[in-house]
């Protein structure tokens, strides 16, 4: 009786078991089939040469790689690109925690701030990238009137400027970013139990000490999860600079994924553009794991 009861407990394991694996599969599926398999392609072609016409591709080793070495628009959208990121993800995360903060306190109208906040967010970035071309504008856009009647500047050509360009693509990035990282931080203000506060307050804790000490420690899981998702969408998000500024003027705004699919679309080298795509796939991956390495262990109060 005991054996059977054994073997009835292992056949309800390996029940589990299999019930698990069939939950899993269809995801599992779809990441191998649209991510892994995918990204171990490119990998592969970036050691080939493109095919072209009845000539078949052929293994090249890393010369597609010394050619990225030697080309000055490369190395030109790569610091576009990291400036890019440096200037869009610390502002976007901090602007988020302010105004989760904001909308999170006791104020008239909380409801509509926090749907103002967010509406940026639903909107398609085709439509944002329209919205702000009528912002910049020169001369009778939001942008150049409220210069204008602030400072008495004239009209300046935004986007048009290779000492602006970047500038103004990152600012329509943050405006779009920030309402989808509040949201993050608002639940996880909303999560930390007000006992804590309620404690602080009476040991006569101040607000920023209060801030500093309780609850930015608090927000530190929700902190790296953003600041991941802030590092990926600065290497990711460029619709709003093709529609914008084609990456110009003359690559001023030209990142390292626009310069892939001009490579990869319009000049029809798709082995340089696979060698492009492994350098971006190669900075995500440091940088994501200097991320975890550097903030993994302060996520966490202690």
């Amino acid at each position: 009786m005991a054996r059977a009861a054994g073997i009835g407990g292992s056949f309800g394991r390996e029940r589990t078991t299999l019930h698990a694996w069939l939950m899993l599969a269809p995801a599992m599926i779809l990441l191998v089939a649209f991510t892994h398999y995918p990204a171990l392609a490119t990998i592969w072609h970036s050691f080939f040469s493109t095919p072209k016409g009845a000539r078949p591709a052929r293994f090249i080793g890393a010369e597609n790689y010394a050619v990225l070495a030697d080309d000055p628009v490369f190395w030109l959208v790569l610091k576009n690109n990291l400036i890019y990121a440096l200037g869009t993800v610390p502002l976007s995360i901090g602007i988020a925690l302010a105004m989760a903060l904001w909308v999170n306190g006791r104020i008239r109208g909380k409801a509509a701030m926090r749907m103002a906040y967010f509406v940026p967010t639903v909107l398609p970035m085709i439509a944002v990238a329209n919205l702000w071309l009528f912002f910049y504008t020169p001369d009778y856009g939001l942008i150049d009137r409220m210069t204008r009647l602030l400072f008495g500047w004239g009209p300046t050509n935004w986007i048009g400027s290779q000492e602006t360009a970047l500038g103004a693509m990152m600012m329509v990035a943050i405006w779009k970013e920030a309402g989808f990282f509040m949201i993050f931080y608002l639940a996880a203000l909303q999560a930390i139990p007000p006992v804590l506060h309620e404690a602080a307050a009476v040991e006569g804790a101040s607000r920023f000490y209060t801030f500093r000490r309780v609850t930015l420690p608090l927000l530190g899981p929700t902190t790296l999860f953003i600041a991941v998702n802030a590092v990926i969408n600065g290497f990711r998000l460029v619709d709003h600079i093709i529609v914008m500024t084609h990456g110009g003027p003359d690559n001023a705004t030209a990142l390292l994924l626009t310069y892939i699919y001009d490579v990869g679309f319009r000049y029809w080298d798709t082995a340089l553009a696979s060698a492009l795509t492994v350098v971006l796939l190669l900075i995500l991956c440091l940088l994501a794991a200097a991320q975890f390495l550097l903030m993994g262990r302060r996520t966490h109060y202690r």
